[in-house]
């Protein structure tokens, strides 16, 4: 999908493209692209075509730019661009890192005995699986995780999981097509469930640890044979 289409898709949806916006919001419209799986990693950025499209000077774009640098969503190559970002090894290191704290505290520490959204996640992961539809598991279960740090009930960490889970959608594009990556993990996420709506937290978050760990050890398999 080229990034005039991408663009067309969202004036179609009813997105207001406007002239003085601020590049936080920029950058929230690129962030959102690149998290639904619409700009690819490698993707060039260019300015020009990017400021037409989105209504706004040079100067928001790159206010915009900075702030998805600093959120590993972009990098600049010198006298090349800006790209959307191929995660490194430590970029993964760094996800599990901060998912090792958000994931099993948010079990451990539940304000919310709500779990309806963790039961529609793995029911849609389920479906996917059965259709054998990779991007759609993967989707999903990225749902039943961000799921599971609204447990916390805290914007903040919620908000802090969204960028967290942006930039595992860079991972699975790079390195990830596989659906026996994801398929064992749709059956895990309703063990973890279980074991939390049963009043086993700890376990629960015990669980969720042994899962990340695993989780990156393939990842980072799988980066290190790309």
């Amino acid at each position: 999908m080229t990034l005039d289409q991408i663009f067309a898709d969202l004036r179609r949806q009813g997105t207001t493209v406007r002239h003085a916006e601020t590049g936080s919001w920029a950058a929230e419209v690129l962030r959102e692209r690149i998290s639904a799986g619409q700009l690819v990693p490698g993707t060039k950025l260019s300015e020009e075509p990017l400021c037409d499209l989105l209504g706004v000077s040079r100067n928001t774009l790159r206010e915009a730019f900075a702030t998805l640098a600093i959120e590993h969503m972009v990098a600049r190559i010198p006298n090349r661009g800006v790209f959307v970002a191929r995660p490194t090894a430590d970029d993964i290191r760094e996800i599990y890192r901060v998912r090792r704290f958000l994931e099993p505290a948010a079990l451990l520490w539940s304000t919310s005995p709500t779990t309806d959204a963790l039961h529609a996640a793995i029911e849609r992961a389920r479906q996917a699986r059965s259709r054998g539809s990779v991007a759609d598991m993967a989707g999903a279960n990225q749902d039943f995780h961000a799921g599971v740090v609204a447990l916390a009930g805290s914007e903040g960490l919620s908000r802090q999981m969204a960028q967290v889970l942006a930039e595992m959608r860079l991972v699975f594009h790079s390195m990830v097509a596989d659906p026996l990556f994801h398929a064992p993990y749709v059956d895990e996420n309703a063990g973890i469930l279980e074991r939390f709506e049963a009043g086993e937290h700890s376990e629960a978050a015990a669980l969720m640890v042994e899962y990340l760990e695993r989780a990156e050890r393939q990842l980072l398999e799988a980066h290190a044979r790309a």
